[in-house]
């Protein structure tokens, strides 16, 4: 299932020149809203997806929720991956798509274009059953609208191979941000990865907040130009440093398998890869904290399926789904009811992937200049888009 996709400038070119501004977001209107119940199903479903999210068992028969779907409503499952936001909010502006697979730092934006439009829970009867902490989550949620269906969440770990650390596991994520050497005695000095999507320079913020307090950080995606240009200037430093950059979830882990990398940030998603090949890696969430992610599912404005999509939602919210995604992916299920009695996950999955952590993560938002930590004076997105381009050529 390796996910396909644009090269990285093209996808964050074309999000600068589609730049948004986020302000009252009007409901858009449409028919499902006044549905009462569900017709047919059109014969299938078309989503913009993570990599690893819709699984059909074509890579562990185990992890398989896709087949019994399309048996039980008659609709074919076609899933497009994309390895980033940026990508996801280009395809969806493309179109052609019922559902997207959204992060907070898409979601508002799909929904300022109106790019989305109002989910009717009523239509989606499990949706009783979503964690109270998600279901008016502020990412997909807006104005006393439903805008997606949460799906799962988590950590962006570091992960790092056991070999080269020995008994020193990583504590802080410096062992990616500044040169040093490894308790192998070698220079991690092009043997670290960092992503390459525009929201890592929250991850540097974060990192800045313990280590430089005196910037006065309190939101990594609420940045005042001076903060803003420290998170770059740790960038710039740690692009010297970096191999290469990642965002296809299956290139990083041939990237620890077979071209030395040695630390980077992650997903569990990866780990649990490697580490079904016996491969030398753990991941911690080091002292400072990590950025996280929390996803919903959304539907295209323009929707040619949307009977198969609403089907589809309510699916997507059936415990068994729910357990079996969070042992696959390593994140946490949107359904507590999902983490007792799955035999994949284990009754300590949720909590040994952050279940109990919600209010440590910082999860993934679109950053504005309206922002209350800084009074207002923030730096909006599309410059992190425009500059983060300049990190990685080097600028």
């Amino acid at each position: 299932m390796k996910p396909a996709h644009q090269p990285l400038v093209r996808v964050l070119a074309g999000v600068v020149a589609t730049a948004f501004t986020l302000g009252t977001l009007a409901p858009v209107a449409h028919a499902q809203t006044a549905l009462k119940r569900l017709g047919k199903g059109e014969g299938k479903v078309d989503i913009v997806a993570w990599p690893g999210y819709i699984e059909r068992g074509q890579t562990d028969k185990n992890f398989d929720w896709v087949t019994d779907f399309e048996k039980k409503t008659g609709c074919k499952v076609n899933v497009k991956t994309a390895g980033t936001s940026d990508e996801m909010v280009a395809l969806m502006n493309e179109g052609g798509f019922d559902l997207v697979t959204a992060s907070g730092d898409a979601s508002m934006r799909l929904i300022a274009g109106k790019r989305v439009q109002p989910i009717n829970v009523d239509l989606i009867p499990s949706y009783k059953n979503v964690d109270p902490r998600l279901q008016k989550a502020p990412w997909h949620h807006a104005n006393n609208t439903h805008y997606g269906v949460p799906y799962q969440w988590g950590w962006n770990v570091l992960m790092y191979n056991t070999t080269v650390f020995k008994d020193k596991a990583p504590t802080s994520w410096d062992v990616v941000f500044e040169e040093m050497n490894l308790p192998d005695g070698k220079s991690n000095k092009g043997r670290i990865q960092a992503f390459d999507g525009p929201i890592y320079i929250a991850d540097a913020a974060l990192y800045l907040m313990k280590k430089n307090p005196a910037l006065g950080i309190k939101d990594p995606y609420e940045l005042n130009e001076a903060q803003y240009k420290a998170a770059l200037d740790l960038l710039r430093g740690q692009r010297k440093l970096v191999g290469k950059y990642w965002h296809d979830a299956f290139v990083q882990i041939d990237d620890f398998t077979n071209e030395g990398v040695v630390a980077s940030s992650s997903w569990q998603f990866m780990a649990n890869i490697l580490k079904s090949k016996n491969r030398p890696v753990a991941t911690v969430v080091p002292v400072e904290g990590a950025t996280g992610w929390a996803d919903s599912t959304m539907m295209h404005a323009e929707a040619k399926n949307p009977n198969c999509a609403y089907m589809w939602m309510e699916h997507s919210l059936n415990p068994k789904l729910q357990g079996d995604l969070a042992a696959w992916f390593g994140s946490v299920p949107s359904v507590p009811a999902a983490c007792k009695g799955n035999k994949l996950l284990g009754d300590d999955g949720c909590a040994r992937q952050g279940y109990n952590s919600f209010e440590r993560i910082s999860f993934w938002k679109t950053p504005t200049s309206k922002c209350a930590t800084q009074n207002n004076a923030c730096v909006p997105y599309h410059k992190w888009v425009s500059d983060y381009i300049a990190v990685l050529g080097g600028r």
